[in-house]
């Protein structure tokens, strides 16, 4: 299993991966899950990828040959005019993926799926931000939907829909992140460090801040024993209940 999450804000795109794969207990390994493509000046589009391993490898090997070699029939995801045929050129992608790999043909619950958050800006447009299932078909987040999440998704999304604000700093952004993953983290084994970052600025055309957050990473460790000592204050604070 794995947990993404990509924010829409005002300011621009923030997106974070875990970087655990596992097949039982015993088979734990670190694989990156958060892929870039760019045309400094005109586009940068950045892909999460959550789902069966095999599935995401070749998915983004197959994007990225297509976006290396001469166009044939269609545009590349760096020709593409809008974000929209950049998200259906990878709905449509993922989807010949799955076809070609499964023996029983596409699935939403096959072995062979994989759930794909992109977003990005392609010039004059604004940033946007695609949530793609395995059908290969997709929606897109607004005013009213933020934030996308793909993989274990559950342990951290209360915290995510209390705290987001479309008007935060990246700062904000990074601690509102970071408490998502600690939480699910702390609650689901298949989700682990190191975790992936990646900041996005509106209209600067080139791939902005990115670290990676290792288990020892002082910040990371300030903000899960802050966060759990706040949520121990904080229902310490909450009125008693009378018997």
């Amino acid at each position: 299993m794995t947990y993404c999450v990509s924010l829409l804000l005002n300011k621009g795109l923030v997106f974070m991966s875990d970087t655990r794969t596992n097949s039982g207990v015993d088979n734990v390994s670190t694989y990156r899950k958060m892929f870039t493509w760019s045309k400094p000046g005109e586009r940068v589009i950045t892909m999460l990828t959550a789902g069966n391993l095999a599935t995401t490898q070749t998915l983004v090997s197959l994007l990225d040959e297509r976006s290396k070699a001469p166009a044939e029939r269609k545009p590349s995801l760096l020709e593409a005019p809008t974000m929209f045929q950049v998200a259906s050129i990878v709905g449509e992608t993922l989807r010949e993926v799955i076809e070609s790999t499964s023996p029983s043909g596409q699935s939403a619950d096959s072995q062979f799926g994989a759930t794909v958050i992109l977003g990005g800006q392609v010039a004059p447009s604004d940033p946007r931000l695609f949530l793609i299932y395995p059908e290969g078909n997709f929606i897109e987040a607004t005013e009213d939907t933020r934030f996308f999440q793909a993989g274990e998704t559950k342990y951290g999304r209360p915290i995510l829909v209390r705290a987001i604000d479309p008007e935060m700093s990246f700062e904000e952004a990074v601690k509102l992140l970071l408490v998502s993953f600690d939480s699910t983290i702390k609650a689901n084994l298949s989700v682990g460090l190191p975790l992936d970052l990646q900041i996005y600025t509106k209209d600067s055309f080139a791939v902005g801040a990115e670290r990676r957050f290792e288990w020892d990473d002082p910040y990371y460790q300030s903000i899960s024993t802050s966060w759990g000592e706040s949520l121990r204050t904080a229902l310490k604070a909450l009125p008693d209940y009378e018997l």
